[in-house]
């Protein structure tokens, strides 16, 4: 009964890629981030946000945005940027990874999960600290070092 699902399967995908439709849209992975149509429509739609509504945010008088307003904005961008990565890098993983070896591709897609988990780890921990979030983190950079 396995066996002949699988036959049937790789005998669907022969076909589809046979019929031109990509084979980035066939995975039956759930870590494959980049299949279908609407992952690539939700990582130019992610792109589009960051692009605009960053610079708005960071040039926006720190008294319009501290508190709730820059907590909120700064998960926004953690939850934007880990999900915008690690949808590239599924892309990414998808056409180079199977030059090397295709038996990789599964552990590179495991490898872009976990980094986009400990990415937005990392920038939720800014965005929640009370130095001024991500707005703060970035300012600081052109910041004079105190002594």
């Amino acid at each position: 009964m396995f066996r002949l699902a699988q036959v049937t399967t790789t005998a669907i995908r022969q076909s589809a890629v046979a019929n031109g439709i990509p084979r980035r849209a066939l995975s039956d992975s759930p870590l494959a981030g980049d299949t279908g149509r609407k992952a690539t429509h939700l990582h130019h739609a992610m792109t589009s946000f960051l692009a605009i509504a960053t610079p708005i945010v960071m040039f926006t008088p720190d008294s319009y945005t501290d508190g709730t307003i820059d907590k909120a904005f700064g998960m926004l961008v953690a939850t934007t940027i880990s999900a915008h990565s690690w949808i590239g890098m599924n892309y990414v993983a998808t056409d180079y990874v199977p030059k090397i070896s295709k038996k990789l591709l599964g552990p590179a897609r495991v490898f872009n999960a976990v980094l986009g988990l400990v990415t937005f780890a990392g920038l939720s921990k800014i965005a929640l600290n009370n130095k001024g979030g991500v707005k703060g983190t970035v300012k600081g950079l052109w910041r004079p070092k105190k002594e």
